[in-house]
């Protein structure tokens, strides 16, 4: 039968009709592949030619008048509030990068976050907005507040914006790292903070003396309400984050910063629009390696940053007992307790969301990692 279609296909079809389709067949799956490897391409370029950046405003005059004196966790000594401009200078200084856009908490959540920044010397905070134009309620909001800043405007490229998973804020961050390579500044400390985080002023305290990538806990993140490196022996050895999803880097935007010396050492450091892998993707650019993390916040116990929202969720139950926990030798131990304390999360061992550590890509259920 199958030799009598195909004998009916040649009688019906020319050899030379036939070649012609086979080869148009052909010449269009290579174009289908050249496509697919070409949108590959641009997805995690560096540069592409979608990407487009307005620098709105560039205001590096610091009007503040500080009310939070902080401690310098180099010198443990409180500053005085009537010290010279010249020892502000001498702190590292900080980059902030909070991509948003526009919507109805815009302004609300801006204001709160800027308020925060206010109590902290020698900041730049770097406010990109996904829109195609410079906002001028925006500006003065940021004027205003008598912080140094940067107000770009970086759209979200049009071909994004169709995705089942939309990649928010890559377009931002994309265009910070463009000023800040533009602008060849390679002193001072890098870091991502959204519009709707919620920050502990001592993690600016820490952050700003970091010699490579500092990593730390960020609260209410994902099935656990944390996403944190696990630390033995003051050293960042997996990754404790519900959504491991086969990431070398399984941490969130707000849990690291990254000194802009060794960030000047990668020219090529991006990160994709492939929502969920941006931290993995530009963890990967500059070429991090796990013994080179610094853990902060009193080794990863302590959560100095929070990733809130305007929606309610339930605190998660997590499914771990206190055992395996003191087992793990590890900072999850007062870090959890010190979560379900606060009614953050809870661990049980008799049910919940299965705990889960990562490294390097694999993942495995804490109770084996620690035995």
């Amino acid at each position: 039968m199958i030799f009598s279609s195909i004998s009916k296909l040649l009688h019906i079809c020319h050899p030379r009709k036939l070649f012609i389709m086979l080869l148009c067949l052909g010449l269009m799956l290579y174009l289908y592949a050249t496509y697919a490897t070409d949108q590959i391409d641009k997805e995690f370029a560096s540069v592409i030619e979608n990407d487009t950046l307005t620098v709105c405003k560039e205001n590096f005059s610091d009007k503040r008048q500080f009310v939070y004196v902080p401690q310098d966790p180099v010198s443990n000594i409180v500053t005085s509030t009537t010290q010279t401009s010249s020892h502000v200078e001498k702190l590292p200084k900080i980059y902030f990068v909070t991509p948003t856009y526009p919507r109805r908490e815009q302004m609300a959540e801006l204001t709160r976050l800027g308020q925060t920044l206010m109590h902290v010397q020698n900041i730049v905070w770097i406010v990109a907005d996904d829109s195609e134009s410079c906002n001028p309620r925006l500006d003065t909001l940021l004027s205003n507040l008598g912080l140094p800043y940067i107000h770009l405007s970086s759209p979200m490229p049009f071909m994004y914006k169709s995705h089942k998973s939309i990649p928010r804020g890559v377009s931002n961050r994309r265009a910070a790292l463009s000023w800040i390579k533009s602008n060849k500044i390679t002193d001072g400390v890098l870091y991502f903070g959204d519009d709707d985080n919620t920050f502990d002023l001592r993690l600016f305290s820490e952050i700003r003396h970091t010699q490579k990538v500092s990593m730390f806990p960020v609260g209410l993140i994902g099935d656990y309400s944390i996403s944190s490196p696990i630390i033995k022996n003051n050293k960042v050895v997996a990754f404790f984050d519900s959504w491991p999803a086969k990431r070398t880097w399984p941490v969130d935007m707000a849990g690291f910063a990254v000194n802009l010396g060794y960030l000047a050492k990668y020219p090529n450091a991006t990160m994709p629009y492939k929502a969920g892998y941006e931290e993995d993707a530009f963890l990967k650019s500059i070429g991090l390696k796990i013994n080179e993390i610094e853990p902060l916040a009193l080794g990863c116990t302590e959560v100095y940053v929070w990733h809130t929202q305007t929606t309610k969720t339930k605190a998660p139950l997590i499914k771990v007992a206190k055992d395996t926990l003191k087992n793990s030798k590890s900072n999850l131990m007062l870090l959890l307790t010190t979560l379900s304390e606060m009614g953050v999360n809870h661990f049980s061992g008799s049910g919940g969301v299965k705990a889960i550590v990562s490294r390097d890509g694999k993942s495995k259920s804490l109770i084996s990692w620690a035995h």
